[in-house]
């Protein structure tokens, strides 16, 4: 019996060994969870009012590309730009929504584009696209973050 107890006390002491888990340090658990983050999609896209019913993901995010879309078109519509420049249909713009709800825009026009005087269309989009609806930035992990998109708009309509 006492060389049984020997054995059983040899037996405990050894095992322990085997419940002794190495735990990750922070930074392995950091890196692990960084490399798992897909950094180029948003939990959540901007929204505006109008969009915020939408359930769905893929057609709140179209709601709110339409909705944008058509609030600077309006404000462009009847503009000295078409004045300006009767041959530029279609001006693709450069949105950015901070995570603050502020918005900024800026023209993309082609690299080789000398056709067009970029500091005057610049200057008119920023006169002309103010005062928007409150837009509520993008949510990635539960965090406003900020998001670039660009828009096709159209200026003239026929």
């Amino acid at each position: 019996m006492k060389q049984f107890s020997f054995f059983l006390v040899i037996i405990l002491f050894n095992s322990c060994q085997y419940f002794d888990k190495q735990v990750p340090s922070e930074k392995e658990l950091l890196q692990k969870e960084l490399k798992a983050i897909n950094w180029k999609e948003v939990d959540e896209y901007p929204s505006v009012v109008d969009c915020d019913k939408i359930e769905d993901k893929k057609q709140r995010q179209q709601c709110f590309f339409e909705v944008l879309t058509q609030l600077i078109q309006e404000k462009l519509c009847n503009d000295t730009l078409a004045m300006l420049y009767p041959e530029l249909d279609t001006i693709e713009v450069k949105v950015t929504i901070f995570p603050n709800a502020t918005m900024k825009f800026e023209p993309q026009f082609p690299k080789d584009s000398v056709a067009y005087d970029r500091v005057k269309i610049d200057s008119i989009l920023k006169v002309r696209l103010i005062d928007f609806p409150k837009i509520n930035p993008a949510i990635k992990r539960g965090l406003p973050v900020k998001t670039q998109f660009i828009l096709p708009v159209i200026l003239k309509v026929e």
